[in-house]
């Protein structure tokens, strides 16, 4: 068999070898309601141009991002990345660049990560941060790991305004490593009392801002109260345009911040690969996961750049490891850091603050339609509308159907949370009045539609 190379036998000597007695055991670990009892009702074989031919039309169905007004968030934005971006970063000596596990050879690749972590220890106020990570959601996981080996406690508070993606990757991945998680109920007006989890047992907290239903947090009494239980405080960000606009987390004290790379020089890419921003007090740098590139001078005095820290299992003794990590994301930073490089300081800031014009823009004219009310008291480009009763799914299937893609249902993102009324929307540079006239058409079109039913 072509593409099925292993017999019965061979498969049997392996199963033996590894000692289980059937393929499913190596699925145990699987919820149930996760495994297929059978095989999906797709055609056995096809040739080439028919599998093309039928391919083509699934993907026909698709609406993509630029061809309608757009306005979903909820940790994945669609921005402007000039074309300066993918030009450069398609450059054979970065498109085909490989790990570097002789690094001190790869001068070039261990700048542009220098210069990343220069820009993301920058943004986040932090005073030194990392090569990145795989994206944020695992950045926030292994932000936890990190607090934990700190503060050699196992229990994290997760505040409810953390994105339940990164809420369930981190449960996911620190449950396997002991970790006790707590979690608060989804806290869609900011309005938890986050302070009173905070215990002698506590490793950190956890808080995102803004939160995944756009509200902006103040971090500093929360990072104060962490101080003075000897926990820390771990600053989640999953919108990166954020930061030319808000006061950023190490202002606020926060000991550890991550955060989503990918509105700064990375398109929506179906949903990844994505880039992830770790950085952190300088005094924890040798509990950090990943790589860390540094600035040195050779022996003619000439500058150079080295890999100085790499504390991963395949560097050291594993027992020993701060991570399992392997590798950075190092084609997408290099693409945040072309993108931040074209923006600089300035031109951050007025995008950050076209940003919240066109949401303040949009949230205006969404709160003026019967039947929609806007929960946010603050936000930056993305907020939260209550559609009075309204199935929100429902409503943003009609809203396709009229050719606007007009955000994403928390129910989504918390399903049987009885939050079926609410949703989330975001707001660009990329969205014009147009878009947002569009928009709010179709919007009351479509509650006068269900309300006539």
């Amino acid at each position: 068999m072509r593409y099925l190379p292993l017999s019965g036998a061979d498969r049997a000597i392996m199963l033996e070898r590894i000692g289980v007695s059937a393929v499913d055991a190596l699925f145990a670990d699987a919820p149930p309601e996760c495994l297929r009892d059978q095989a999906p009702d797709l055609p056995r074989r096809k040739g080439e141009m028919a599998v093309e031919r039928e391919l083509g039309r699934l993907a026909a169905r698709n609406v993509s991002a630029g061809s309608v007004p757009f306005f979903l968030g909820a940790g994945a934005y669609r921005h402007h990345v000039p074309a300066t971006v993918d030009h450069l970063i398609q450059r054979s000596e970065f498109l085909t660049s490989y790990t570097p596990y002789q690094p001190e050879i790869a001068q070039g690749t261990l700048q542009y990560l220098f210069e990343f972590q220069t820009q993301a220890a920058a943004l986040t106020g932090m005073e030194v941060a990392n090569a990145s990570m795989y994206d944020g959601s695992t950045a926030c996981a292994e932000a936890v790991l990190m607090a934990q080996r700190i503060t050699r406690r196992k229990r994290a508070v997760l505040s409810g305004g953390l994105h339940p993606h990164y809420a369930e990757v981190t449960r996911t991945v620190c449950g396997f490593a002991g970790d006790s998680i707590s979690s608060l109920p989804p806290d869609v007006a900011a309005s938890e009392d986050i302070i009173s989890q905070i215990g002698p047992d506590t490793s950190c907290v956890v808080v995102q801002s803004p939160d995944v239903f756009g509200n902006l947090r103040d971090l500093a009494p929360i990072a104060e109260a962490a101080r003075r239980a000897g926990a820390l405080l771990v600053a989640v960000v999953t919108e990166a345009v954020s930061f030319g606009l808000l006061t950023s987390p190490g202002a606020q004290g926060a000991d550890i911040v991550v955060a989503e790379g990918q509105s700064i020089g990375n398109a929506l890419n179906f949903g990844g690969p994505y880039v992830g921003l770790f950085a952190a007090r300088s005094k924890f740098v040798r509990q950090m996961p990943g790589r860390l590139c540094g600035e040195t001078v050779d022996a003619d005095g000439r500058r150079g750049f080295v890999l100085t820290l790499s504390a991963r299992e395949q560097h050291i003794r594993r027992d020993k490891a701060t991570s399992n990590i392997c590798t950075n994301s190092g084609l997408c930073c290099l693409a945040f850091t072309i993108h931040m490089t074209l923006l600089g300081g300035h031109g951050l800031r007025q995008l950050a603050r076209i940003n919240h014009a066109n949401a303040v823009a949009l949230a205006d004219r969404l709160a003026a339609l019967p039947g929609v009310t806007v929960l946010n008291h603050s936000f930056f480009n993305e907020f939260t509308v209550r559609l009075a009763g309204r199935d929100a799914a429902d409503v943003v299937e009609r809203l396709a159907a009229r050719g606007v893609l007009g955000g994403v249902p928390v129910s989504r993102l918390l399903p049987g949370a009885g939050l079926d009324d609410l949703l989330l929307v975001a707001s660009t540079e990329v969205n014009t009045d147009e878009d947002r006239t569009a928009f709010v058409d179709a919007l009351a079109a479509v509650l006068g539609e269900i309300a006539a039913c």
